[in-house]
């Protein structure tokens, strides 16, 4: 399952959620799945993106990211197709927090159209 659940990422273009994921097979356990995806994060080798939509999208990492605040990037969010795009090239941006306040995660999501809906 692991090996199927990679193939199929990796053929994305766009992050995919967990219910476009499962009809990409014709018989597959949703726990299985959800269990794989969240061994795949805990691993690095996906990560999950809230774009807003109340469902979470998952992509592949790039070799080297480490899922660590300066190896995060910008999610662009098509308000047409309704498509989220890892900008892999355009980093999340530092944030200078207040003493005593630790930062565990960072999420930035731009919305728009995208050149395929321009």
């Amino acid at each position: 399952m692991r090996e199927l659940v990679l193939k199929v990422l990796s053929e994305q273009a766009v992050a995919i959620s967990l219910v476009e994921l499962e009809q990409k097979f014709e018989k597959v356990d949703k726990v299985t799945l959800y269990r794989t995806l969240k061994t795949f994060e805990e691993n690095k080798l996906i990560h999950s993106i809230d774009d807003g939509t109340g469902s979470v999208k998952y992509a592949l990492c790039t070799e080297s990211c480490q899922c660590n605040p300066q190896d995060l990037h910008v999610h662009f969010f098509c308000t047409v197709c309704q498509h989220t795009y890892c900008l892999n090239d355009i980093p999340v941006p530092s944030v200078k927090l207040p003493v005593h306040f630790n930062l565990e995660s960072i999420s930035m999501v731009v919305k728009g159209i995208c050149s395929n809906c321009k």
